[in-house]
């Protein structure tokens, strides 16, 4: 890697379980098309991704256990 390049920012937390219902990992968010296709994504892509994992978590993990998902 040289200078000009930095490392490709991953939401990753090493907690891969997708979500049967949802198809989403459980601990990044990510789709496994986005997982699959994460490094060649251009970095436009990759940051519209990692704005939408806030909401997609959000639905997997509310803050209420009993509530139920939209």
């Amino acid at each position: 890697m040289t200078e000009s390049q930095s490392p490709i920012a991953s939401p990753c937390i090493k907690v891969c379980v997708v979500d049967p219902l949802t198809s989403v990992c459980v601990g990044c968010g990510r789709t496994l098309q986005e997982i699959g296709g994460w490094l060649g994504m251009s970095e436009e892509r990759r940051a519209a991704v990692m704005a939408a994992l806030p909401a997609r978590l959000a639905r997997l993990h509310p803050r209420n256990p009993d509530a139920i998902p939209d």
